[in-house]
């Protein structure tokens, strides 16, 4: 029953899915690759830190710790003349929570598959399908670009337990990205809103959970010390997300921002590492994570689609 109690009051926080989703940074997401890039890459994440919830809750000390391994797979391709790629993420998750519920100590654990994403993106301006010795010759100004991003409900998911890697439904993200260059600089900005199904088998199975679409934004300062070595400093904001569980609405709804530093350096021709921090810098409703994150890149150049 303890076990529930703090379950039940980190709900909106599905381990796989909803601690991820909107407190995103992703900075250089726009940016162009020859048609016929790959890439693999393998990620993991360390994520701690508090979650606020409704101060009218019997919940004190309420804790988040979890962890991510990831691996996605990305493909460059030309569509009409531009652009464009996809990219498949799949990750791991194990977490444990713990707190106090009305005064009592209690802890929940989960581990397992989250739910997949799909991440569709083309550029609409600055960027056209290029060849790698095309590419070669292209120089960065300015970007606009567009994506789609998916989460399958393909995460492990129990209707007998609120708290879960997988969220049983799906959620859509659609964005418009810009980037400038000037020299060594670059200045990105993503605008874009999630969207929600309902989970129509929520705790304890009978019960159906929707959520209102929550409105998110991003900005990243790049700098490039050599053409694959670069840092930048990264922010983001979102708002929205109120939840409903069978027509009763919580008071659940979040204006959250995070902030962070991201660094890339190359190994080889063909491999990357990549490493960040973020953490809350103001966070009304739900998890004030800190967040390092570590991921190898391999990539390579495949057959030519334009």
């Amino acid at each position: 029953m303890k076990c529930g109690a703090i379950a039940a009051l980190v709900a909106g926080l599905c381990l796989g899915t909803e601690t991820s989703s909107a407190q995103d940074l992703a900075p250089r997401a726009y940016l162009i690759t020859p048609t016929g890039s790959n890439a693999v890459t393998l990620m993991y994440s360390y994520n701690d830190g508090s979650v606020f919830v409704d101060p009218s809750l019997p919940v004190e000390d309420l804790r988040i710790t979890f962890q991510t391994q990831a691996l996605s797979y990305y493909h460059a391709f030309g569509l009409w003349g531009r652009s464009s790629n996809v990219t498949v993420y799949l990750p791991y998750v194990l977490g444990n929570a713990t707190g106090k519920v009305s005064g009592s100590s209690a802890e929940a654990y989960r581990s397992g598959l989250a739910d997949g994403r799909v991440r569709f993106a083309v550029n609409l301006m600055g960027g056209p399908a290029t060849s790698p010795a095309e590419f070669s010759a292209w120089h960065e100004r300015f970007l606009l670009g567009a994506s789609l991003t998916a989460v399958a409900p393909s995460g492990q998911y129990d209707p007998s337990r609120i708290m879960n890697n997988g969220a049983n439904r799906w959620a859509f993200k659609p964005e418009i990205g810009l980037s400038k260059r000037w020299g060594h600089w670059v200045l990105d900005w993503y605008a874009g809103a999630w969207f929600f199904t309902s989970n129509q088998a929520y705790f304890p199975g009978s019960s159906v959970r929707t959520q209102q679409p929550v409105g998110c934004g991003e900005a990243h300062l790049t700098y490039y010390l050599k053409p694959r070595l670069w840092t930048s400093l990264d922010g983001n904001f979102w708002a929205g997300g109120r939840t409903t569980v069978n027509m009763l609405k919580n008071l659940d709804d979040q204006r959250n921002s995070r902030a962070g530093l991201t660094v890339s350096v190359p190994l080889t021709r063909h491999q990357s590492l990549k490493f960040s921090y973020a953490r809350g810098a103001y966070v009304r409703i739900g998890g004030d994570y800190r967040t390092l994150s570590a991921g190898w890149q391999y990539s390579w150049l495949g057959k030519e689609n334009r």
